[in-house]
């Protein structure tokens, strides 16, 4: 029996715990900056900088380039044009991830996002990657009122679920996620292998740190 098996249901991160986005975001991230006349970023640099929103994964790539005045509405636009027009062309699903999804699932647990994804983006993307059938519910960045690490997006599912915070896991890879699970008073693992913005996944604070998705099953 696993640790991580028996709970009610499940909520879940996107980038990086469900998803490896970062090719199609590192992609669209470089559109914007070499239309903008500036040069591009390494897919590594975004790994690290994604899950906080598209504004921020911006703004760090600007500060990263030496760039921190410049205005970024305009690469804001650029990416996001290129990034809702490409969400899913080299972005992958972690191993494992169908199979526990479909089990948790037959098992009679609910299951759903939770992502600061603005919506427009992780609706498309959950379909035109085939997990959207798997969630009962899709809370992303601008659903709740406030994303992740506030705990709001989390208690929105709680209170859809009709669930209590005892009957709760979160899935995710970050502090982010770690921060908004606790607040909310729910058990948290992280995956190991996720976008952690360079921390140790094992000092983030999570009841515990995941290998594999399979582990999630009893």
């Amino acid at each position: 029996m696993s640790a991580w098996s028996g709970y009610d249901s499940y909520l879940f991160d996107l980038d990086g715990t469900l998803v490896d986005t970062a090719p199609d975001i590192n992609a669209a991230l470089n559109v914007s900056l070499n239309k903008a006349g500036l040069a591009g970023v390494d897919i590594g640099l975004t790994r690290h900088w994604v899950g906080h929103g598209s504004r921020m994964l911006i703004n760090q790539a600007l500060a990263y380039l030496a760039q921190p005045e410049r205005d970024i509405e305009p690469l804001l636009e650029d990416f996001l044009s290129h990034y809702r027009n490409n969400l899913a062309i080299h972005s992958r699903i972690y191993p494992g991830v169908e199979q526990t999804l479909a089990q948790l699932k037959t098992n009679g647990a609910k299951l759903a996002v939770v992502t600061n994804k603005l919506a427009e983006l992780s609706e498309p993307l959950l379909n035109d990657i085939q997990l959207a059938d798997y969630f009962d519910l899709i809370v992303s960045g601008d659903t709740a009122h406030t994303p992740k690490p506030d705990p709001a997006p989390v208690l929105l599912c709680l209170e859809a679920f009709e669930m209590t915070p005892q009957q709760t896991l979160f899935v995710g890879d970050s502090d982010t996620d770690v921060n908004a699970a606790l607040a909310a008073g729910i058990d948290v693992v992280c995956v190991r292998d996720g976008y952690n913005h360079g921390a140790d996944v094992t000092t983030l604070g999570a009841s515990g740190v995941i290998d594999s998705f399979l582990e999630l099953l009893g």
